[in-house]
């Protein structure tokens, strides 16, 4: 999914996705030629919920 579709899912905006990558927090599943990010949301939320199991530790 498109990083559009992804920040609607979770209730964010693209910023803050885009934010995430640039942090180091979460890693794009795919990287379309004209450098367009895909994400697959399963790994994402699993992704989130590890961060957040770290943040709380």
């Amino acid at each position: 999914m498109s990083t559009g579709e992804l920040a609607r899912e979770l209730s964010v905006s693209r910023r803050t996705i885009q934010r995430y990558v640039e942090d180091g927090l979460l890693e794009p599943t795919d990287v379309t030629l004209g450098g367009h990010y895909r994400w697959d949301v399963d790994l994402v939320r699993r992704r989130i919920r590890e961060l957040l199991k770290e943040r709380n530790r």
